[in-house]
């Protein structure tokens, strides 16, 4: 197949709250057959990143190739406040290496000059639209200022509202709360149009006109819907490091983290909240619309490398054929990129970026996991995992992804082996490791 395409990345590295080198990160997702990633947004200056990027092209380090969307509200040191001085910071991104802006938030006239001046330049965009800002940024008012795609859900549902313009919050909600914020997020698609209504058709087709591209990172809210699962995946066992399992436990500082007291209410709603999403996630491929794989790994339980198939997994869910998913996580990404001359498909004359692995994926998405899929062998009566990614080549270089999954299990177990941690599960309650 050709190398997959993560359209949805943070580079963390020793300095983040998740405290794993970047390394760590990098070959885990080549590991696991990601050969191109598009990063938005990191706590490092976007030098960091071009650096990194750079040190990826001429294949110097283990790693993926890089686009660098850095967080717009962390262009520059000090905040944005007008129109003028918004534009200035996109040019000023372009010229440190940026091939993209991420926005989040902020105030409206701040935030359309800025998507307006990256179109402008050829820069692409994308945005997280954060709930404070839904009121007047939303994917129909975003999109008709220029904005290419769209991350996770946040904005979508609000511009179909029909009876409100904010979702209906709690009259004591406090955003900043997480478990409030991330538990009422799970009550928002049942608040707006129903599939199939005007609304719900305009809004789509709107979308649609604008080439507008969703990028949904199911994955990065799967634990809301089925804690356990998430929490006791398989490859936690042994890929995540003892440090970022810390992040994952409940938190009230970490980000993601905001397993407080999380209910069945909870899941039963966002399991609701799902099946909207996900149906107006797979209508729009049906018609036409581009729909690309992103991870958004490294917080709530979502491993970098198997988290991305995660997602595959769960496109396969929403109506996505095998097939589709794999034109997501590779054509239809190098298209959302710009890269579709280069990357994304098999072809002479194209960057030699190719996932083998032994068996057929569009039988069984499971053989993509570094853990590969559990079969019984008949001939001996014993169960075997079979499958994983077998080789990731970028730019025409062989890695052995077994030999990496296994240098990385040898790197977690030595971390465990530090701190006294026996091999295997984690806990994730308090436990007294003196008794």
């Amino acid at each position: 197949m050709p190398g997959f395409v993560d359209a949805h990345v943070h580079l963390h590295d020793l300095n983040d709250a998740q405290a794993v080198p970047s390394d760590y990160i990098l070959k885990l997702w080549i590991a696991n057959g990601v050969t191109s990633v598009r990063e938005v947004g990191s706590s490092r200056p976007i030098e960091w990143l071009a650096d990194i990027k750079a040190r990826s092209a001429r294949n110097e380090i283990v790693a993926p190739r890089i686009d660098i969307y850095p967080f717009f509200h962390k262009i520059r040191n000090t905040p944005v406040n007008d129109p003028v001085q918004a534009r200035l910071a996109v040019q000023e991104a372009k010229a440190r290496g940026a091939d993209g802006v991420k926005f989040i938030g902020g105030s409206e006239d701040v935030l359309f000059a800025a998507i307006e001046e990256a179109h402008k330049i050829g820069l692409h965009t994308t945005m997280h639209h954060a709930q404070p800002s839904v009121a007047f940024a939303n994917v129909l008012t975003t999109s008709a200022h220029g904005l290419e795609s769209m991350e996770h859900w946040y904005g979508l549902p609000e511009a179909m509202f029909t009876d409100k313009r904010l979702q209906s919050w709690p009259t004591d909600f406090v955003n900043n709360d997480e478990q409030e914020r991330f538990g009422e997020s799970g009550r928002l698609w049942a608040q707006s149009a129903a599939p199939g209504s005007a609304k719900w058709e305009e809004v789509m087709q709107t979308l649609l006109d604008r080439k507008f591209t969703l990028n949904p990172t199911f994955t990065a809210y799967l634990a809301s819907r089925d804690l356990m699962r998430m929490s006791r995946a398989t490859w936690h066992d042994d890929y995540t490091m003892p440090a970022l399992w810390d992040y994952y436990r409940p938190s009230r500082v970490h980000h993601g983290s905001y397993w407080f007291d999380w209910t069945t209410e909870d899941e039963v709603a966002w399991k609701d909240n799902y099946r909207l999403w996900m149906r107006f996630v797979n209508e729009y491929k049906n018609r036409g619309g581009r729909v690309t794989v992103g991870s958004d790994s490294g917080y709530i339980y979502n491993l970098y490398g198997f988290g991305y198939v995660q997602e595959m997994e769960l496109l396969r869910e929403a109506g996505f054929s095998s097939l589709e998913v794999i034109h997501s996580a590779t054509q239809e990404g190098a298209r959302l990129l710009g890269h579709e001359d280069q990357v994304g498909t098999i072809r002479v004359g194209r960057k030699a970026d190719l996932v083998i692995v032994q068996g057929n994926p569009l039988a069984n998405l499971k053989l993509l996991f570094g853990t590969g899929s559990l079969r019984l062998n008949d001939d001996t009566g014993k169960v075997e995992r079979v499958g994983g990614v077998a080789w990731t080549i970028k730019d025409g270089i062989l890695y052995d992804a077994r030999k990496l999954r296994e240098e990385i299990r040898q790197s977690v177990l030595k971390d465990k082996t530090a701190r006294g941690l026996p091999a295997g599960p984690m806990p994730i309650e308090a436990v007294d490791l003196t008794h």
